[in-house]
């Protein structure tokens, strides 16, 4: 089943997204009686008033395959000892009640602290130095993109339409010839200050949605888009950068890793365009500042 995101209010939530919780929390052995919704995105996220458990819930059918992947990262970060979220033991991960994927998590109590960019690159170094698990899919970042393009592109004109095709293929063919400075490791692949929890042990990174083995560049690029592009705070980065020791933005490929976040953030809206109309404009124009390669135009988060 695909659901429509388009709020985090409690009133907002679709009756399908109430029945799959009830679902979830039935194969599971929970409770899900006034189960606060967190976030509405590309995965339902609810915080359980019963018991400390975060419930993740896929919400749309073609990216349910990631949550197998996503319970194998989670139990080998925890073996290697990498600050993250950790897979709420006793129950067999990831849940299957009818139509819906879900995954179940620890809660960790919110500490009060927002996160820094020194959390951040703490986190980061700790992620890359652990090594790469065996299980781990490579990063294909492109076919995401051309993926969220497909699924979304019968709501698109023929000029932005073919327009996002040809991109696609050049910025691949870009990653293709690019050389990259730092050793492969596995990558976080969405990282940014959303995805850091403040719990009261300190910094921990969540959402292994798209973890994966490939440049560690890449893990960095998010936080500099954010700030060049969205117009978030240049201190974060700079903060990041100190506790990584590397400046991606300096480095001669960062270009490239540019144009595919902002590709990447910018297609990620597609299948749900037509649920959620309101984004259309900020969709046109961050495809027309792309098209004219005009980096002065800031964007705002979908919304």
């Amino acid at each position: 089943m695909t659901f429509s995101p388009n709020s985090a209010r409690e009133s907002d939530i679709p009756q399908e997204l109430e029945s799959a919780l009830a679902e979830v929390c039935a194969a599971a052995g929970l409770d899900p009686s006034g189960a606060r919704l967190l976030r509405f995105v590309n995965n339902g996220v609810f915080l359980l008033r019963t018991a400390p458990v975060v419930v993740r819930i896929v919400l749309t059918s073609s990216l349910a395959y990631r949550a197998d992947n996503v319970v194998e990262a989670a139990r080998w970060l925890a073996e290697q000892g990498v600050p993250s979220v950790r897979l709420l033991p006793g129950v067999r991960q990831p849940v299957r009640a009818g139509e819906h994927v879900a995954t179940l998590w620890e809660e960790i109590p919110d500490s009060g602290a927002e996160p820094t960019g020194y959390d951040l690159g703490g986190l980061l170094r700790s992620l890359h130095s652990s090594g790469i698990p065996p299980s781990v899919g490579e990063w294909r970042p492109v076919a995401d993109a051309r993926r969220r393009l497909a699924e979304g592109e019968h709501e698109l004109d023929r000029v932005d339409r073919d327009f996002l095709k040809r991109h696609c293929d050049a910025v691949e063919q870009r990653l293709d010839e690019l050389e990259f400075a730092l050793p492969r490791s596995i990558a976080h692949g969405d990282a940014h200050l959303g995805n850091v929890i403040m719990g009261p042990q300190g910094p921990v990174l969540c959402d292994f949605d798209s973890l994966c083995a490939g440049p560690p560049e890449w893990d960095l690029t998010p936080m500099a888009v954010g700030y060049l592009r969205l117009g978030r705070s240049p201190e974060a980065y700079r903060q990041l950068v100190a506790a990584y020791g590397f400046d991606v933005v300096a480095w001669e490929g960062f270009p490239v890793l540019r144009d595919l976040r902002e590709l990447k953030i910018t297609v990620s809206v597609l299948p749900n365009l037509r649920s959620n109309p309101s984004v259309a404009g900020e969709l046109h124009r961050r495809l027309r500042s792309m098209r004219e390669r005009d980096f002065t135009v800031r964007w705002s988060p979908y919304r």
